[in-house]
């Protein structure tokens, strides 16, 4: 359709911006000059952070998240980097991180006392660990630090734990022993660790501290148990309580955290067999046939974990409503040696199930090698370990010449 140029009064299309003829402008909004976008985020609330894209460097983490943990005097934010990661590739993951903190935010105080330090730094180490009873123990003795502000504890205030912290069990002051003083050095340089991270303080005053040499005598010594031992333990079982557990451990030779932490979808019933180890490569995931003599026993306590719905071979409920039936070695102390007790046994530690295994192989000449693979032990011999492949079926041919 055709109209009239308002200015030269020619025709021209009702479609066109500009007159052909004179220039004029039909349509004045299509020609107006659009500003560009903008690409600049909404600010931030107060309090809330910072983020910031480092520019001119290949990063593949740019983005730089920072928290708000206080103001200066002219009221200016004071920001450090959030912990315990700071760079992100995207900006939406800073912010995202940055909204999980103010969630829950951290207090990075350096007033915070051991006690504050100690909760902070357990909520996010022990569910992480399965066995942390030993550090709950530890920090009993640390009551006479508890209550210091974290900078100003020093090498002594730890070593007073070490040698001179006390707990009362039983109405008696009970003393750290040798190695309950390597754990407190253990946790106490853990949580300052924490505390530097979070900047809390610039120090570890456990780190330096020395730990006294055990004599011999102070050394433990494993040893095996006699053969009146062995038919007592025999009989005891289905007599005394969790005799059966030191039995298989006899004849199998797992180290007992390995024992506590055998599952049950790694026993294979069907071929007798089953599997699980730890602390070292040549020990981690190694399978060791089923020995006759306890095969009923672990049928037994298989029928029974999977009554509970307990995902570990050998189990011990302690709170049905989480289905919680992990045996921390805390537990299997006390029943070892409730064991040894009820049983007249000599001085025993639970180490010396796998001694008792060790011991019988040898007198019943199972083959060196089958030992070593059998108990997680590393082979030095680079025949034996990279150039010959040993069958479960040898293996079960060796452990079966122990009776």
């Amino acid at each position: 359709m055709l109209i009239k140029c308002p200015e030269c009064e020619l025709q021209v299309s009702d479609k066109a911006v500009l007159c052909p003829h004179c220039g004029y402008p039909l349509k004045p909004e299509a020609t107006r000059i659009r500003k560009p976008r903008s690409n600049k985020r909404k600010r931030l609330p107060n309090g809330f952070g910072q983020i910031s894209e480092i520019k001119g460097r290949a990063l593949r983490k740019p983005f730089r998240a920072m928290v708000t943990v206080g103001k200066t005097q002219e009221g200016r934010p004071i920001c450090k980097l959030l912990k315990p990661e700071s760079y992100f590739e995207t900006y939406n993951d800073a912010y995202q991180a940055l909204m999980e903190y103010n969630k829950n935010p951290f207090d990075f105080s350096k007033d915070i006392t051991v006690n504050e330090l100690y909760d902070r730094w357990s909520a996010e180490f022990y569910p992480k660990r399965k066995s942390i009873a030993t550090y709950k123990s530890a920090w009993k003795y640390c009551s006479s630090i508890a209550n210091l502000k974290v900078s100003e504890v020093r090498t002594h205030h730890v070593r007073y734990c070490m040698e001179h912290g006390t707990v009362t069990v039983k109405g008696s002051e009970r003393t750290p022993t040798l190695d309950m003083q390597r754990y407190i050095k253990m946790l106490l340089s853990l949580m300052f660790k924490y505390a530097i991270l979070n900047e809390i303080t610039d120090k570890n005053p456990a780190a330096i501290v020395t730990l006294e040499t055990k004599t011999d005598d102070e050394i433990k010594s494993h040893i095996n148990f006699t053969n009146e031992e062995m038919e007592k333990l025999k009989d005891a079982i289905g007599k005394v309580e969790h005799a059966d557990l030191l039995y298989v451990d006899c004849y199998s030779g797992w180290r007992p955290t390995e024992l506590c932490e055998l599952l049950l979808e790694n026993v294979d019933l069907d071929n007798m067999t089953f599997t699980g180890g730890k602390k070292t490569k040549s020990g981690t995931n190694r399978v060791v046939p089923i020995h006759p003599n306890i095969q009923e026993i672990v049928k037994h306590h298989y029928a029974e974990s999977r009554a509970l719905g307990s995902k570990y071979l050998f189990s011990a409920p302690r709170d049905k409503s989480k289905h919680d039936y992990f045996i921390y070695y805390a537990k299997y102390l006390d029943w070892f040696q409730l064991v040894c007790k009820t049983l007249d046994f000599g001085k025993h530690s639970p180490h010396d199930c796998r001694v008792q295994f060790v011991t019988m192989a040898k007198q019943y000449d199972v083959n060196e090698y089958a030992i070593k693979y059998l108990v997680g032990h590393s082979i030095k011999d680079l025949t034996e370990r990279v150039y010959t492949k040993r069958t479960n079926e040898w293996l079960r041919t060796e452990i079966e010449k122990i009776k």
